[in-house]
């Protein structure tokens, strides 16, 4: 069994998948490299079929008809042969030195009593044009360098979120929970993280900037106004998240902190919906804000007003056009200081 599994969901990626594979070739036979064509257009299959062809026994080139970014990641998990589990997207890379740090801790661990369920490391924006790149880090909210569980987590800040770049997990966990991302849908990486929360038991932090999370290329599924364009699947992403939150309502409960980071990512995620729906500044897309937050209401009340009535919920709702013109300034100064996309 190798030690680690690294998915690489790839479409149309030919002008830079090349970077991401070289970075993760390090690991030697350790890892297990599925490149998933998810029907590409250009070379990216050829590509990894090369790549599979010089490093046999660690790359491998998977292929199959596209069926968007969640499609790869299921293909990934149910190909997976490794104790852990990573996504690394074809456009992004990993920093070697801190790869390598993640690998030997994982040997350790794999050998320990204790099983881990989730790896959490650190990531950088590597944003296009900027002077200075933003680290993601966790070690206010986490203990560092030791086996942890949910009531040892702290307070996270506002922005600090485990993100897909973060995690690594146990492969067993992932097809235990039964993980399924949606089909021909963006944004499913948020799923990713969020619905194996409530079978994760163990965790473990180590403050190293491990992934390079490259934004700022064009057409980019983060740039703004593709997101702006694509709202429809930010939605369905939102209240999948939320549908399941409450599904796992009573289990979820039993662990208070566990319960507050779920909830504070769920309004994160409504935050950023509704803000683009005003940005989109179109009739239609008011309405479906107007929807999106009547939907969380008729699902749960209380929650509802916990999400509604809480610092970034009232100022997604401001009124009037006024009152949307200081929602969007508020969301560009938050923009600004977390330097996301």
């Amino acid at each position: 069994m190798k030690l680690l599994t690294i998915a690489i969901p790839s479409y149309n990626s030919e002008a830079y998948m090349q970077k991401c594979i070289e970075s993760l070739l390090p690991g030697g036979e350790d890892v297990e490299i599925l490149v998933v064509d998810d029907g590409s257009k250009d070379r990216t299959g050829e590509i990894a079929d090369e790549y599979e062809r010089k490093y046999p026994g660690i790359v491998k080139a998977i292929h199959q008809e596209n069926g968007g970014h969640g499609a790869a990641v299921n293909t990934g998990l149910e190909h997976a042969s490794g104790l852990y589990f990573k996504v690394v997207d074809s456009d992004d890379w990993v920093k070697e030195s801190a790869y390598l740090t993640i690998l030997q801790t994982l040997r350790e661990l794999a050998g320990g009593s204790t099983a881990l369920d989730m790896l959490i490391s650190n990531f950088v924006y590597e944003k296009e044009g900027a002077r200075k790149n933003k680290v993601m880090k966790y070690h206010h909210a986490l203990p560092k360098d030791k086996i942890f569980t949910w009531d040892e987590v702290k307070h996270f800040r506002k922005g600090q979120y485990i993100l897909m770049h973060s995690v690594i997990y146990r492969t067993k966990l992932l097809k235990e929970c039964g993980l399924k991302l949606p089909e021909h849908t963006f944004y499913v990486d948020n799923l990713f993280v969020f619905e194996p929360l409530p079978y994760v038991r163990t965790m473990y932090y180590l403050d190293v900037n491990f992934y390079r999370y490259y934004i700022g290329r064009e057409g980019q599924s983060v740039n703004e106004q593709v997101m702006i364009s694509r709202i429809d699947q930010q939605i369905k992403v939102n209240k999948l998240m939320l549908d399941y939150l409450l599904e796992k309502k009573a289990e979820i409960c039993r662990r208070p902190r566990m319960k507050t980071y779920m909830i504070n990512y769920l309004e994160i995620i409504t935050v950023i919906s509704s803000v683009l729906l005003i940005c989109a500044d179109t009739e239609e897309c008011l309405e479906k804000k107007k929807e999106l937050w009547k939907y969380i209401k008729q699902k749960d009340a209380l929650l509802y007003i916990r999400l509604r009535y809480g610092i970034m919920g009232n100022s997604m709702n401001l009124p009037g056009k006024g009152g949307r013109k200081i929602s969007v300034e508020a969301y560009k100064i938050c923009r600004r200081f977390f330097k996301f996309n």
